[in-house]
């Protein structure tokens, strides 16, 4: 069996006419032979891709300056290649950006350029997107479907995806620049291959680009009633989405109902493409709406709203690990029964694993790395001898159960990038190693010689949320910052809750979130005052709506949104959202 590079889709670069050829069907058994195949011999496949990479972008400026005059072979790279940060390449991308069309970073000219989040720092950053970084999405896509299919197999059906396409923009140089998914949604490949796997969006393209998201919101969960007998699967790109899309239905469904009712789209929908759009679906059907009324009056607390509304749905499908999995309660909740599936692995940047065993639930999913789409490198988080960092390994010389950083050479011009995701190799898919994604590296809360992740700050919330649940209250979203204003400095949390709640009760949560961090360095220090007491902030209603607004003010696309769990101290805008709104303050007395 031929085991190049070139067997596996890693081809030469293929303009997206060629690319928009892809026939519309696709078999998902041949689909999983081929992945199976090549994750047979994982790091042969990596060693085709590295030199694929190289022999496509050798000649390009910044890998000239690093002398490897041809050399392809991973040991050559390694040596004369070093690892680096976005910070790195942002004096190369910002020249790619202002219209600089000479082999920067890549062979072929970047047109079209990717916005991060920017919840990680306040600001997206600006990442080269490319044919190859729109191919290897449709890869993903598709072996994640196909493995998908053969435990959850769904019909011609429909899909209510609730995504969003930002604006794009032109940026000084002429590039085409908008969020990562916008530029998957705006590409005529992605419609194809939804629609090969079954999975055609409910709503039309003028509410997924519409310019205002509230009003897309609206009109997705109106589609998706009007059509709720052929909705096989809800989805959106991260399962905070979803979560906000049902906390919005639980205020506008009696609006939602007159308008199937009456046949007449709100007055609250002001943009005329989207008014036209939804009146083509839009008829009156009074039956509907009495039916839609119905179940929702007769449901306690919107348990199980989903079935209710779409009762032929299989699953629910979107990114539901790392800081997604604060939202999986209120998820279950209104999901009832069905079940949830964990989508893929990936960034901005490109990505990385897919969800082969979609039978395990969000909080135990595991990511199989494609070979073929990227060169990856992995640092071991064990310090060397030396007490320095240690030498990052092969995807073939990872160990199960040791927990690395991920270090990322992509067909878009990244080369040995820091990801600054922290992995665990739980197990092998063949000879390709399967990941779960533990936190990011530099989202830490740290005073002293206290070292806290996000998922430490996650498991502290969840631990004096359940305080909160004996109290028939949750916690809506959540944050935290660093206040060194005082003397010594402290943790201070933010908590938007579902309602009121006693002073009693909050000072009992501000002290179990300060016992729950249990990193050694963290315990010692507040032990000996060197830490001061921890501060829960109580915010009012609609505060984190208020920063998603902010970051959507600032381009990026609600499907791409994540609450940031640490607020550093440049990013002024959120902490000054935050503060205004704070209602109530406690101290912790724990230590």
């Amino acid at each position: 069996m031929d085991l190049s590079a070139e067997s596996f889709g890693v081809a030469p670069r293929r303009n997206m006419g060629m690319l928009e050829e892809m026939p519309l069907s696709l078999d998902p058994e041949d689909v999983i032979a081929e992945f199976e195949a090549m994750t047979r011999d994982a790091g042969r496949v990596q060693i085709e891709t590295l030199k694929k990479i190289l022999e496509e972008n050798g000649r390009t400026e910044y890998l000239q300056r690093w002398g490897l005059d041809g050399r392809t072979d991973p040991e050559s790279y390694k040596s004369c290649v070093p690892l680096v940060t976005h910070e790195d390449l942002e004096p190369y991308i910002n020249r790619i950006v202002d219209g600089d069309d000479s082999s920067i970073l890549t062979g072929n000219p970047i047109t079209t350029i990717s916005l991060s989040s920017g919840t990680t720092r306040g600001m997206p950053k600006f990442v080269p997107f490319n044919d190859e970084l729109m191919e290897s999405t449709m890869q993903i896509y598709k072996t994640s479907y196909s493995f998908r299919n053969r435990e959850f197999p769904i019909g011609n059906g429909k899909c209510l995806q609730l995504i969003y396409g930002s604006r794009q923009f032109k940026t000084k140089g002429g590039l085409a620049a908008g969020t990562a998914t916008t530029n998957v949604y705006r590409n005529p490949l992605f419609k194809r291959t939804m629609k090969a796997m079954h999975s055609p969006c409910c709503s039309p393209e003028e509410v997924i680009f519409g310019p205002d998201f509230h009003q897309s919101l609206y009109c997705h969960l109106l589609c998706g009633l009007i059509q709720r007998e052929e909705v096989q699967v809800i989805s959106s790109t991260f399962a905070h989405s979803i979560v906000f899309a049902f906390r919005t239905f639980e205020q506008d469904w009696e609006e939602l109902c007159t308008d199937i009712r009456e046949g007449v789209l709100s007055s609250r929908i002001s943009v005329p493409s989207v008014r036209t759009a939804m009146s083509k679906l839009l008829k009156p059907n009074p039956e509907l709406a009495d039916l839609i009324h119905n179940k929702c009056q007769g449901l306690s607390n919107w348990y199980g709203l989903i079935p209710e509304l779409f009762p032929n749905t299989r699953y629910i499908y979107g990114i539901m690990t790392g800081s997604m999995e604060p939202y999986l309660k209120k998820l279950r909740h209104y999901a009832g029964e069905l079940p949830l599936l964990s989508a893929d692995y990936g960034s901005s940047e490109g990505w990385i694993g897919v969800n082969v065993n979609p039978k395990l639930p969000p909080e135990m999913a595991t990511f199989a790395v494609l070979p073929n789409i990227g060169y990856f490198e992995f640092i071991p988080l064990r310090q060397s001898l030396d007490g320095l960092e240690a030498k990052p390994v092969g995807l073939a010389e990872v160990k199960a159960g040791e927990e690395y950083e991920v270090i990322v050479t992509s067909f878009a011009g990244l080369y040995r990038y820091r990801l600054g995701d922290v992995v665990k190799v739980k197990g092998f898919h063949n000879s390709t190693p399967e990941l779960q994604f533990i936190c990011r590296r530099n989202l830490l809360l740290t005073i002293n010689i206290d070292k806290n992740t996000e998922k430490d700050l996650q498991l502290a919330v969840e631990a004096a949320a359940k305080v909160l649940a004996e109290n028939r209250l949750e916690v809506v979203d959540f944050t935290s910052r660093i206040d060194s204003s005082t003397e010594p400095g402290h943790y201070v949390i933010f908590w938007e809750i579902s309602g009121e709640a006693s002073d009693e009760v909050l000072e009992e949560c501000c002290n179990c979130l300060d016992k729950s961090f249990l990193d050694a360095g963290y315990l010692s220090s507040r032990k000996v005052k060197a830490i001061g007491a921890l501060e829960l902030r109580i915010v009012k209603r609609g505060t984190f709506h208020k920063i998603l607004d902010h970051y959507v003010g600032l381009g990026a696309a609600v499907s791409q949104f994540k609450t940031p769990r640490c607020v550093g101290p440049t990013n002024n805008k959120v902490l000054q959202i935050l503060c205004n709104n704070v209602v109530k303050s406690y101290s912790s007395t724990a230590f």
